[in-house]
């Protein structure tokens, strides 16, 4: 059971920090508007890196059901641990969004912008363009996952792995951000995009469901990608 309640509440506090920079930097009337998406990029990965450090033991802070399902598929976790991990972490990116709106109301009801309101919770596309859309997550969770099993290769000090981690998620959002807002984790886009679908946001509009299938299955093609060609390179 710990490790399911530890997902979920580190999911929750990662989406907490990092939709909460974006409601931070965008929402009308918010004190930081307009710092830009250098704050948005390093306060991502600092939002993984927080829970990461506190529940790295207790269930190995994944938080991305793309990285669950990549450790199963080679191996490193059991697939009779998987829904509860995927369910866990879908719910605690769902609570964490809920108190973003919460949190952020009268920011909220001060935007007009649809657009604006819905880049809080779930990411778009710049130039939408659903097979190149694809093609950035599945490289983005590349490189995430392909970089992640890669520490493995180096003895660190206990702990400096989150923080290269943390190093690592930077570096995606600073080269490919700009391309899909570079979900990397269907639990990150999905989970807050239903919550913005149900939640009362004042004059929201469309929740994009259409574009929601980049984020979901991208990450999961780019996660297994990286964990069966790691697997195949003779270490």
């Amino acid at each position: 059971m710990l490790p399911y309640i530890a997902e979920l509440i580190g999911t929750m506090m990662l989406i907490l920090l990092g939709d909460g920079v974006v409601a931070n930097v965008t929402l009308n009337k918010s004190g930081m508007k307009g710092a830009g998406s250098v704050q948005i990029t390093m306060a991502w990965g600092l939002a993984v890196l927080i829970p990461a450090f506190i529940f790295v033991t207790a269930s190995g802070a994944h938080f991305n059901p793309a990285l669950t399902i990549a450790l199963a598929v080679e191996g490193s976790i059991g697939w009779e641990m998987v829904p509860g991990y995927i369910l866990a972490q879908f719910a605690g990116a769902f609570i964490g969004a809920c108190m973003v709106y919460i949190l952020f109301k009268g920011q909220f009801d001060a935007t007009e912008d649809q657009g604006t309101k819905l880049g809080v919770f779930s990411t778009s596309p710049s130039v939408p363009n659903l097979p190149l859309n694809l093609l950035s997550e599945i490289i983005g969770t590349f490189v995430l996952v392909f970089a992640i099993k890669g520490l493995g290769q180096i003895e660190l000090a206990p702990g400096l792995d989150r923080l290269l981690v943390f190093g690592i998620i930077v570096s995606i959002g600073m080269s490919l951000g700009g391309l899909t807002g570079y979900a990397i984790n269907p639990a990150r886009d999905i989970g807050p995009r239903i919550a913005h679908a149900l939640l009362p946001i004042r004059g929201k509009g469309s929740s994009n469901w259409g574009y929601a299938i980049v984020p979901l299955f991208g990450p999961i093609i780019g996660g297994i990608a990286a964990v069966l060609l790691y697997g195949a390179i003779p270490w």
